[in-house]
């Protein structure tokens, strides 16, 4: 056995993960929001890269080019290209001096929008100023409400404890304590601010927030106290133990739930509570020709970016020292990396999101019980990608469908084997059938996990008891028993 050195040669492959490489696949996962952020940071960045704002050609610029979702061209543009017609006899001569035209039946507004071309801001009035927050709105009920230094010091501590959905729970002998006066004083400020707008606001529970509702609207008597003073059995939809504690008969104890639906539990939180976002789609789709769809990308979330080869071409003449010359090309190369991975990933998304289309057709043509079962390798098979990168390009995404708005993902569901062999069903599609049986089942005949699945049996899915009871959880449905409590009373 020979110890000494030698030299080899042996070929390899692997996969470096390079700077360029990470930011394309972080741009392939990340939302419109997020890409359109990166890309304006880029923009004050790198010198390279500008803003493409060419006007889109039209609102099929992003069309998918598949034939299956392809558009036909419009046959008025042709016709109107090709037309030789001249203008009509009436219309203006081409040498006309429009400052001096003027068009009665055309509505023309001046420069604040008006059709009176007046200039004042009249118009400021009518803008919505910024709705104050819940402390502000608190603050200035206190300030019209006490009149003496104590109780505004007393109603200032509490409006600084009181939590965002309207609870206080620091007694009042503590702030007493802290503030250095009766504990009475404290209470008597406390009950004059529980009235304020929001009514219920500066309680300590549940309990007492209700009451202080009940209250002002003159609907708390004995019975509701003691409705009030058994939640958790309200909470379990024990209405008949509730009806005999209450000492009401079924159709009182409805007017009182009802009553009790009707107010806020919690009357602070909705208040400052923050508008909904709204989801913009990355991915339009509508119907087209021959009963066929139309895939496209949404060019509002879409960035475009283009190279300045003019910035470009002057920065290499200008370049003097080496360092300058490898500035300008480490940001020329950067700036080309970037336009060609927004524009791979655009292709894409747009490449995923049709195959998408294509194999839940029945959804969007029935509704959720059309659903398919999907999974990631049927599409990466499909469109030639690897399930990571289907993966990725799912997430965070949305698309436009005349039946709503959806996340990619919403389109992959795992598959329930068919009963006897057959046909396999989306998981969703199942979850939507168990809450539509529980919809429509009668008050006198409720069904038990047991039922459901006999049902599912009997229209071809095959699936367990604990699957079912899954299902029913995961869509916040009691349980045959509490439902068949809460129905036994109309409320």
């Amino acid at each position: 056995m020979s110890l000494a050195p030698r030299l080899d040669l042996r070929h390899s492959q692997q996969l470096v993960m390079t700077p360029q490489l990470r930011q394309a696949i972080k741009l392939l996962q990340s939302s419109n929001q997020d890409v359109t952020a990166f890309v304006e940071e880029e923009l004050e960045r790198n010198p390279m890269l500008e803003r493409d704002e060419r006007v889109e050609p039209g609102p099929d610029a992003g069309r998918s080019t598949d034939p299956l979702l392809a558009a036909p061209e419009s046959p008025d543009a042709a016709q109107a290209a090709s037309s030789d017609a001249l203008p009509a006899e009436n219309a203006a001569p081409l040498d006309v001096e429009w400052d001096n035209v003027y068009d009665a039946g055309t509505p023309h507004t001046g420069s604040g929008g008006r059709s009176d071309f007046e200039d004042d801001l009249s118009g400021v009035e009518a803008m919505a100023a910024p709705a104050p927050n819940l402390r502000e709105h608190l603050g200035e009920q206190v300030r019209l409400t006490f009149a003496t230094p104590r109780d505004r010091v007393i109603a200032a501590n509490l409006l600084a404890l009181v939590d965002p959905a309207g609870r206080l729970a620091v007694p009042d002998a503590v702030i007493a304590a802290a503030l250095g006066c009766a504990e009475e004083a404290v209470t008597a400020v406390r009950r004059r601010m529980q009235r304020f707008d929001p009514v219920g606001m500066f309680c300590a529970d549940l309990r007492e927030c209700l009451m202080v509702q009940l209250q002002e609207r003159n609907r708390y008597d004995p019975a509701m106290a003691a409705l009030l003073d058994n939640l958790e059995l309200l909470a379990k939809r024990d209405l008949r133990t509730l009806q005999r504690l209450c000492g009401v008969d079924a159709e009182d104890m409805a007017e009182m739930v009802a009553e009790l639906r009707r107010l806020d539990p919690k009357p602070g939180a909705s208040f400052d509570a923050p508008a909904a976002p709204t989801l913009v789609p990355d991915v339009l789709m509508r119907r087209g020709p021959a009963d066929g769809w139309i895939v496209e990308l949404n060019p509002e979330t879409m960035p475009r970016v283009l190279l300045n080869r003019g910035f470009h071409a002057r920065a290499v003449v200008g370049a003097k020292s080496k360092d300058e010359k490898a500035w300008v090309a480490e940001k020329f190369q950067t700036a080309s990396w970037l336009v060609k991975s927004l524009e791979q990933r655009a292709n894409t998304i747009l490449k995923v999101s049709a195959e998408i289309v294509r194999r839940q057709d029945g959804f969007f043509r029935h509704g959720i019980s059309g659903l398919r079962p999907l999974i990631l390798r049927n599409v990466a098979e499909e469109v030639g990608m690897h399930e990571s990168t289907v993966s990725r390009v799912t997430s965070n995404k949305a698309i436009a469908t005349p039946r709503g708005t959806f996340e990619l993902k919403y389109f992959f569901t795992t598959a329930i084997a068919g009963a006897a062999g057959g046909e396999a069903v989306s998981a969703e599609a199942v979850r939507h059938r168990i809450k539509a049986m529980v919809g429509a089942e009668d008050a006198e005949d409720i069904l038990s996990d047991d039922a459901i699945v006999a049902r599912l049996r009997a229209e071809g899915v095959d699936i367990a008891r604990r699957t079912v009871a899954k299902y029913r959880d995961a869509l916040r449905i009691p349980s045959s028993v509490q439902r068949k409590r809460e129905k036994a009373v109309p409320a």
